[in-house]
C-alpha cells in the first residue's frame, strides 16, 4: 500500500499553472494524495515558511512530500531546492531546453501566465464571462449573433459550466438555451435558434445521472424523476439527429473534454491561451 503523500504546489503567482500540470501528472498514479496549495511564495522568507510546511507535512506522514512548482527567480527555485521533498520545477525542466532551442532567453517575467501582462487578452475573458453569464439558460437571446456556439440541451446536462469554462480559458462567447417541455414536444428547432444553426452545439446525458443531478438540487419532483429524464433524453436526442446537430454525452465527460470537443467540431477560435 502507498502511504498518503502530501503534495504542494508552489507558486511566486496564483499557482494555477502549478495545480493544472501537477495534477495531470497525478492522475496517472493509484494514490492518495494531500493537496496544498502555496501562492504568491515570492520572497526568501515566504519560501523558508513554505520549506518549513513542506517538511512538517512530510514528518508527519513519513513519506517525503511532492513538490510541484513554478517559481521564476532562480535564487528562490535555488532556495526551494533544499527541501526534503521531492521538487519538480516546471520552469527548470522547460524553460532551459526552450532557452537553447531558440537562441534566447526567456523573460522570467512574473505572472505572464494569469496575471494583467496583456490588458487586451484580460479584457477580452471578462467581456467573454459578462457574455456567458447574461447569455445564460436563454436569458437574453438577441444577442445570439454575438456567440461563437451556443449550447443546446435539457436542464443540467452541463451546459452553463461548459460556457463559462470556454469563456474563462478559450475567450470563447458562448451561450446556452434550455430545452423546454414544448421545445420537446414540438419535436422542432427552436424558431430564435434556427438562424444560427451553424453555431449550435448540442449536449445530452444519460437519464440516470440527470436524475441523480436533478435530484441534488429539487429531490422528489417530477423535474428530477428518472421517468422524465428519460423522457427528455429520448427527445432532445431525436431532435438533435432529426436536426443534423453535433453533440456529445457528457455523462462521463469532463468540463474540459467537453469544450475540447466543441472546439474541435465547431472550429472555433482558441482566443487565450
Amino acid at each position: 500500500m502507498n502511504p498518503d503523500r502530501s503534495v504542494f504546489f508552489v507558486s511566486d503567482r496564483t499557482g494555477i499553472t502549478a495545480e493544472t500540470l501537477g495534477h495531470s501528472l497525478l492522475t496517472q498514479f493509484s494514490l492518495d494524495c494531500n493537496p496544498v496549495s502555496l501562492p504568491f511564495t515570492d520572497s526568501p522568507g515566504a519560501v523558508d515558511a513554505a520549506i518549513e510546511r513542506i517538511e512538517a507535512a512530510g514528518r508527519a506522514t513519513g513519506a517525503r512530500p511532492i513538490v510541484f512548482s513554478t517559481i521564476i527567480d532562480a535564487g528562490l527555485r535555488n532556495r526551494l531546492r533544499r527541501v526534503n521533498a521531492v521538487v519538480l520545477d516546471f520552469f527548470d525542466t522547460f524553460i532551459g531546453p526552450l532557452e537553447s532551442e531558440l537562441g534566447m532567453e526567456s523573460s522570467h517575467t512574473v505572472g505572464q501566465s494569469h496575471g494583467m501582462a496583456d490588458p487586451g487578452a484580460y479584457n477580452l475573458r471578462i467581456d467573454a464571462m459578462n457574455y456567458a453569464l447574461s447569455a445564460d439558460d436563454g436569458a437574453i437571446v438577441r444577442h445570439y449573433e454575438q456567440a461563437d456556439v451556443i449550447l443546446v440541451g435539457v436542464s443540467r446536462c452541463g451546459k452553463t459550466p461548459t460556457c463559462i469554462y470556454m469563456a474563462l480559458h478559450y475567450g470563447l462567447f458562448a451561450a446556452n438555451y434550455p430545452l423546454t417541455d414544448d421545445d420537446l414536444l414540438s419535436g422542432r428547432l427552436p424558431e430564435v435558434l434556427r438562424p444560427h444553426r451553424d453555431h449550435l452545439y448540442a449536449l445530452t446525458i444519460r437519464p440516470e445521472r440527470l436524475a441523480q443531478i436533478r435530484a441534488e438540487r429539487r429531490p422528489d419532483t417530477r423535474y428530477a424523476s428518472l421517468r422524465q429524464c428519460q423522457y427528455e433524453t429520448v427527445r432532445a436526442e431525436g431532435l438533435f439527429h432529426q436536426e443534423k446537430l453535433p453533440f456529445s454525452d457528457t455523462t462521463t465527460m469532463s468540463i474540459e473534454e467537453i469544450a475540447a470537443m466543441i472546439i474541435q467540431t465547431r472550429q472555433l477560435p482558441r482566443r487565450l491561451y
